[in-house]
Parts: C-alpha cells; structure tokens; sequence
C-alpha cells in the first residue's frame, strides 16, 4: 500500500478482530469450564445428600429394631416432626402459664 494511515487502518482493523476471537473463544471455554464446575458441584451435593439420608435411615432402623415393645413413655423416636414443634409449642404455652401464675402469686404477698 502506498499510504501508511490507511494501512494501519487496515492493520489495526485485523488486530482488533483477531483479539476479539481470542477473547470469544477465552470467554466461551471459561463459560464452558464453569458450566463443567457446577454441574460437578451439584452431583456432589446430591451424592452427599443421599449418603446423609441413607446414614439417617440405618440409624432410625437401627434405633428401632433395638426399642424395647414395651415403653409406654414417648421418647425422641416416636414423635414425627410436625408432632414435634406441636409438642414445643404446647411446653412453650405451659412456661408461660406458669410464670404468668408465679408472677401473680408473687404480686399477691404482702
């Protein structure tokens, strides 16, 4: 060419598109590569969430096959989850009625 600007126009035209692939290839492998990572993360997750209810499972035969028939008391085992917060709300309602009666006993001496 016989005019220097316009070939470095034209030089830095094919720089900047060059640059601009690599960047696109860069950023396409990092998201590929990140993509590759979460998945990965996620089957971990569910690997370990499996083993954890599978331990909880054997501990909760294992607790039931060595329970005795015979206990008439309620223990940790029998009561379900929802029977459980049921249960703390009832102990919660009857600490409160009985410091609402010591405070009135309380207030009543003279």
């Amino acid at each position: 060419m016989s005019k220097p600007p316009v070939h470095a126009f034209f030089v830095g035209r094919a720089l900047a598109e060059a640059l601009y692939e690599q960047l696109e290839s860069a950023a396409t492998n990092a998201f590929s590569e990140l993509g590759k990572f979460d998945a990965e993360q996620r089957e971990r997750l569910r690997q370990f969430t499996d083993r954890v209810v599978e331990r909880a499972n054997r501990a909760s035969e294992e607790a039931m096959q060595t329970r005795t028939g015979t206990a008439s008391t309620t223990t940790i085992q029998d009561i379900h989850p929802a029977d459980l917060q049921a249960t703390i709300d009832e102990l919660r309602a009857e600490v409160a009625l009985v410091r609402s009666e010591l405070q009135r006993y309380r207030s009543s001496l003279p």
